[in-house]
């Protein structure tokens, strides 16, 4: 079925070339019907293709006048959803009375009505055979623990559309983000209408990728958080920033693999790049627990190219068939291309980032210098992890005199020899000052949202050293950074190192030259 939407409906950036028929549905929720027609219009501007009803969330309900308000009065198609407490919802009342109230939701001119496959025979049972024929029926199936085999997911939809429905709707949950590789692979082989959900930030990935695998309609909130479901996006980020009336079957995705990583701003950053050029790809946020199984299970070329932060940077060494030879130095990766025979190639862009960053940092103040300005600093990094390597790694190979400090003094020790440096553990960076003008840079995640109070070094120390670097960059300015400006220091922002890295991976990515001044615009805000 073609959902022809209302002439009315405002027209996003882009909807003109939509290149997808997948629908996005905004969930409504409210106490009353009255809040409820406030959201419908909220739907209609967002840009929202319908709305779902979500009757169980009225705080009182009279059927037949509220069901019908709730059809004349709104702007867009209508799905209504009566959802009980076995099944999520917030009904918890009679179920002849919930059947009742959906089976006068198809004949007062509901669009779709939506019955969970546990009260389908019922249902059917009780319509007689008096099936609107306007009225599309979604038969619902909601696992809230895990996502099934494979196998057992094809039988589920089976019996899905064995029950008469219309249109097919499962939601699993993503306990990990390989899940939905599952998901995709029954959405892509369905010869029904489909609607297949993973739930959880792990399983973001489904969301919005339903127009590359022929996914009926994805859900989408209009606030931030007031979800109908675990891990809905906004319809304004569906469309705004993961472009997504752009997205079809020769999208190729990437994405940034971390554990956390919802903070990351690298969607943003390409997602916006790509639309800039009308590059068909989309990147997104990847929660991944174990870098090595994600790339066992998302094995084809349509998975291109990733960014990768903490704590994967080490162990995504071992998943590349190639590596540049800085990396295999530095001995951590944050960039990964798929080649076209599949395999993976590794490299590393962080140190250009940062590396680049400081010295612009220093030589505001020495435009005369030739050579680096890092020649014989004595250059002190705190964290021996994969971001910690690598700005040691580029420090020394710019003539810094290197100093690792890390929590566990082991670890310091080990990336010392490696460089050619001397180790501390951070308990002892505060009293270690053998010289002013020394530069240091933190490289592990203290002090990001949501610990912003934390710091890894006391403000008294910080008057020895000439620049500042912190490669957190939420928020924008750390403690350690604003600390760091008290003291006099100069200050270099994990952003300026964000924005530097990013420059290479884009290129890698796109194979077009990065638009640098589209990365400071986009960035300039945060």
């Amino acid at each position: 079925m073609e959902l022809v939407v209302d002439s009315g409906v405002k027209k996003m950036e882009g909807e003109a070339m939509r290149k997808n028929q997948t629908l996005i549905c905004a969930p409504i929720m409210a106490d009353s019907v009255d809040q409820m027609l406030i959201l419908m219009q909220k739907a209609k501007t967002s840009g929202a293709d319908l709305v779902e009803v979500r009757v169980d969330s009225l705080k009182s309900f009279n059927p037949r006048l509220d069901i019908d308000t709730l059809i004349k009065q709104c702007p867009l198609p209508t799905l209504f959803t009566y959802r009980p407490t076995w099944e999520g919802g917030q009904y918890a009342g009679d179920e002849m009375s919930r059947l009742d109230a959906l089976r006068l939701a198809m004949e007062l001119g509901a669009d779709y009505i939506d019955v969970e496959l546990k009260a389908i025979d019922e249902f059917n049972n009780a319509l007689h055979g008096n099936k609107s024929a306007k009225c599309k029926l979604i038969v619902s199936s909601h696992n809230y623990e895990s996502t099934p085999s494979a196998e057992d997911l094809g039988n589920l939809v089976a019996r899905i559309q064995a029950s008469g429905a219309d249109i097919v709707k499962f939601a699993t949950t993503a306990q990990d983000i390989t899940d939905v590789a599952r998901v995709f692979q029954i959405t892509v082989h369905s010869q029904v209408p489909i609607i297949a959900m993973v739930m959880g930030e792990k399983g973001l990935m489904s969301r919005i990728l339903c127009p590359k695998f022929g996914g009926y309609l994805t859900f989408g909130t209009l606030e931030m958080g007031k979800v109908s479901a675990p891990g809905q996006p906004t319809v304004e980020d569906l469309l705004n920033l993961y472009n997504f009336r752009q997205l079809g079957p020769d999208t190729k995705i990437f994405g940034i693999i971390g554990k956390p990583v919802s903070h990351s701003k690298s969607p943003l950053l390409y997602n916006e790049s790509f639309r800039s050029v009308g590059f068909n790809g989309v990147f997104m946020h990847l929660l991944v627990d174990d870098i090595a199984n994600f790339f066992r299970t998302y094995s084809s070329l349509d998975f291109a190219g990733f960014s990768c932060t903490i704590p994967h940077k080490e162990a995504a060494l071992d998943c590349c068939a190639e590596i540049d030879p800085t990396a295999k130095a530095i001995g951590a990766v944050n960039c990964i291309i798929r080649r076209p025979d599949g395999k993976l190639f590794g490299c590393n862009t962080d140190y250009i980032g940062a590396i680049s960053a400081i010295e612009e940092g220093l030589q505001g103040s020495q435009p005369s210098i030739s050579g680096s300005p890092l020649a014989g600093k004595l250059f002190v990094v705190i964290g021996a992890g994969g971001a910690g390597k690598a700005i040691a790694y580029g420090a020394k190979e710019k003539g810094a005199r290197v100093v690792i400090a890390n929590r566990t003094y082991e670890r310091a020790r080990e990336l010392a020899i490696v460089v050619g440096a001397e180790a501390l553990s951070l308990d002892e960076l505060s009293n270690f000052h053998p010289e002013n003008d020394m530069i240091l840079a933190n490289t592990t995640s203290i002090g990001m949202q949501p610990k912003v109070d934390d710091t890894p070094i006391s403000k008294e120390a910080l008057k020895h050293y000439s620049l500042v670097f912190d490669a957190v960059y939420t928020p924008k300015i750390t403690r350690l950074l604003r600390e760091a400006q008290e003291s006099g220091a100069k200050i270099v922002t994990g952003v300026e190192m964000f924005i530097g890295q990013a420059y290479e991976q884009y290129e890698r990515f796109t194979g077009l030259p990065a638009p640098k001044e589209l990365f400071k615009n986009i960035m300039s805000t945060y």
